[in-house]
């Protein structure tokens, strides 16, 4: 049953059909992208950490998780962590708040390329974490799309 839902959307990433409309196409041209120093932890923790220490704290009504360096991770109580270690990417959206398709357009390249992305918003920009590993392609995608590396 999943296998059939996965399908359609498998074929739609690897046609490459993503369609721009001109407005997205000028914010994209004018919006620019950094790659933050280190590596990066995905994890889910049992008490909440020291106010400033860690890239992201989110806190729901079920778990704390935060993402933070390698190296800082070492130094919370966790209860649950990726293992995976991420690349930590800033996009500087040209107009933020109203630009309709951007995420979607970033995470569709990087898909297209069969890379996983994780996805922050703060209020001023957006960061993505993808596969340490495979930065390169991600920044690639970026370039390809027309993003400006700072």
């Amino acid at each position: 049953m999943q296998t059939a839902r996965i399908e359609p959307l498998k074929q739609m990433l690897k046609s490459k059909l993503f369609i721009m409309d001109k407005d997205l196409a000028e914010i994209i041209k004018n919006s620019t992208y950094s790659v933050i120093s280190g590596t990066y932890k995905y994890l889910k923790i049992k008490n909440p950490p020291k106010a400033g220490e860690h890239f992201a704290v989110i806190e729901d009504q079920d778990e704390i998780t935060v993402v933070t360096t390698s190296e800082k991770a070492k130094q919370l109580s966790v209860s649950q962590i990726n293992e995976k270690n991420y690349a930590l990417i800033a996009l500087n959206v040209s107009i933020p708040f109203y630009s309709v398709g951007f995420l979607s357009g970033i995470s569709g390249a990087i898909a297209r390329r069969n890379m996983n992305i994780l996805i922050i918003s703060t209020f001023s920009r957006d960061y993505i974490l993808v596969d340490y590993k495979r930065v390169k392609e991600a920044q690639d995608a970026l370039d390809t799309l027309g993003l400006k590396q700072l």
